[in-house]
């Protein structure tokens, strides 16, 4: 490390605050906090960094340090969290959020409670139920719900401006408080039957819709009976209790799971001693145990998410008083970072821990299968090697009019969006899809030649068969990379045969050379991704088909005395879009109805503007 470093760190103050180590060129690579700013970077001076080998990037890389003090430890680890933003430090975690499962939420302290779809339980004081696996299965418990038990549904916005009840009142679903015409008292007694439901309480109803089933039965109401059959079994499926129950309060275990420089954390969330949820992160990051779980702690609580009294760790997190002091001012209450020895609580973290090291074992069986269909791909093209970059191009059009094509890139398998571009598709050639593909090529390549970010693809796929492929050819042997880029089509499966005999061709590929496509297996590792790369470029060519629509529309809208009755009387006369911008000004003012005036103004209009390349916007 830069000995500068070194005299810099003896005059840093021992209070509170944030640290920030800079590179030669002034760029943040780590921010931390410390309860004592210069013991915590002191430590970093000794050979090796702190003694811990994670560190070694901060003895390389870094020529700076400088530090910001704070009154309180508190404001120190705030201070940390506003710093990363801002910073974006390389070294510093980052962890991508993904969506929680739905929970019903009813807070008894409304006037008129009503149950209400949430995705995190917070600490206020409401009711919660679930999780539910899917929002269909959570919207199938609400109706079966208000079946046995009416209660209103409606936002308040609605409620607060009837003035007649609904349907659902009329089928028994809803008592209408919004008109008053049930109590207060009486609601309020549907509210804790409702509660005792979900809370698993279904026995007495269970035997009432019991005996009702039996008398339908007697009496030959088959169907009748049936339909109470259903309904005992799907109140059963409301009230089941979770399969992963064990006695205690809200906890949350981080089980944490290291490869190399790959790191998986998987938080799962107890609430009332039940499993409720599963979050993992995979990131990548050298810092050691402490500092990685310091960071991703500040991270996941961040917000208004809900802090429970205990937290599972597999060891104590850097600074464990100060993230202890945060969490508990977020909570209102005591929270207890904990690492368990024994009993329900080692269970607990002893089932995280599996689970972030299944969800590192998902993610190398992810890498493993794009290996795999690159390798079965480069067979199937005759490619020497697996191809890493691939390229592939569509062309979007209707009826001639605003052709676009666009080129979408994947590397490794994964979408790289920063050399995704588009092409609006010259007049001369919008008309014709072979030549429209021919000039997308061309100058998807001429990119790749042109500028320094582009790299050529070890693959270039296009979307059709024979005709689009031959037009491809004749782009590449155009630029003279017949030797450098290889090519191939990709035609979409359909139905072939009549009757019982039709069945899908599935996916296909053509290859220069051969008169015969080459049909890909269902579902095999090479099909999933030319497919995921085709259906892309075919979304990003859509896309941009339909802003250049919207904006010739646009366009014509704005000419003054082009209203939509004009607009519309303009396209029947000359049949297109592209008819109309390839019209000379004498053929806008032979328009029967159209003044000299606004048939100049339309030609001005259409003939402004130039062909455009782009990137993902």
């Amino acid at each position: 490390m830069d000995p500068r470093i070194a005299d810099k760190v003896a005059r840093f103050p021992t209070g509170p605050g944030v640290y920030l180590f800079r590179d030669a060129g002034g760029t943040v690579l780590y921010a931390g906090k410390a309860a004592d700013l210069r013991a915590r970077v002191r430590s970093y001076l000794k050979p090796g960094g702190d003694g811990r080998y994670q560190l070694r990037f901060l003895e390389h890389d870094a020529a700076d340090v400088e530090f910001i003090a704070t009154a309180t430890e508190q404001e120190a680890l705030l201070l940390e969290n506003t710093v990363i933003k801002k910073h974006q430090p390389r070294y510093n975690i980052k962890l991508k959020d993904d969506k929680a499962f739905l929970l019903l939420r009813l807070d008894r302290k409304e006037p008129w409670p009503w149950f209400r779809f949430v995705r995190r339980r917070r600490d206020d004081g409401a009711l919660y139920f679930g999780p539910f696996a899917s929002a269909k299965a959570a919207r199938r418990t609400l109706r079966l719900l208000h079946k046995i038990v009416p209660l209103r549904d409606c936002v308040d916005a609605v409620f607060d401006n009837r003035t007649r009840p609904c349907i659902k009142h009329q089928i028994g679903r809803c008592p209408a408080p919004c008109v008053e015409l049930i109590t207060w008292r009486e609601y309020d007694a549907l509210l804790d039957q409702a509660v005792r439901i979900l809370g698993g309480e279904i026995g007495p109803i269970v035997s009432g819709l019991t005996r009702r089933m039996g008398e339908a039965a007697e009496a030959l109401e088959f169907e009748r009976a049936q339909a109470l059959k259903e309904q005992i079994a799907a109140l059963q499926h409301v009230a089941e209790r979770q399969a992963v129950v064990s006695r205690g309060g809200d906890e949350d275990a981080v089980g944490v799971h290291r490869r190399g420089d790959e790191v998986t954390i998987a938080f799962l969330q107890f609430r009332d001693g039940a499993l409720e949820h599963c979050r993992r992160h995979t990131l990548k990051s050298e810092l050691p145990l402490d500092l990685l779980l310091a960071e991703a702690l500040q991270q996941f609580y961040l917000g208004d998410r809900y802090v429970p009294r205990a937290v599972l760790v597999p060891t104590l997190p850097e600074e464990p008083a100060m993230l202890r002091e945060w969490l508990e001012h977020k909570r209102g209450a005591r929270v207890e970072l904990h690492v368990p020895q024994r009993g329900d609580r080692r269970q607990h973290l002893t089932m995280a821990q599996q689970n972030a090291a299944l969800g590192d074992q998902v993610a190398v069986d992810m890498e493993a299968r794009r290996r795999q269909a690159a390798e079965r791909l480069a067979r199937i093209c005759l490619l020497d090697d697996a191809p890493q970059r691939l390229h592939c191009l569509d062309v979007s059009t209707m009826q001639g009019t605003n052709t676009v094509a666009s080129r979408v890139c994947f590397v490794d398998g994964q979408p790289f969006k920063a050399q995704y571009r588009r092409f609006r598709i010259s007049a001369e050639h919008a008309g014709d899809d072979f030549s429209a593909m021919q000039e997308a090529v061309r100058r998807s390549l001429s990119l790749c030649l042109e500028r320094d970010d582009e790299e050529l693809p070890d693959l270039l796929i296009v979307d059709g068969g024979k005709g689009q492929l031959a037009a491809a050819q004749r782009a590449v042997e155009e630029l003279g990379l017949s030797g450098e880029v290889r090519l191939c089509g990709l035609a979409k499966s359909r139905l072939k045969g009549l009757g019982d005999a039709r069945a899908e061709s599935g996916e296909r590929i053509f290859l220069p050379g051969r008169d015969d496509s080459m049909p890909l297996g269902v579902d095999q590792p090479e099909t999933l991704l030319v497919a995921a790369i085709r259906d892309e470029a075919h979304r990003f060519a859509i896309t941009y088909h339909r802003k250049q629509r919207s904006k010739i529309t646009s366009e014509l809208d704005s000419v003054p005395g082009v209203g939509p009755t004009r607009r519309k009387a303009m396209l029947r006369h000359f049949g297109s879009l592209t008819a109309m911008k390839q019209a000379s000004r004498e053929q806008l003012r032979a328009m029967p109805g159209l003044p000299q005036a606004v048939a100049d103004a339309v030609f001005e209009r259409l003939r402004a503007g130039a062909p455009e390349d782009a990137g993902e916007g």
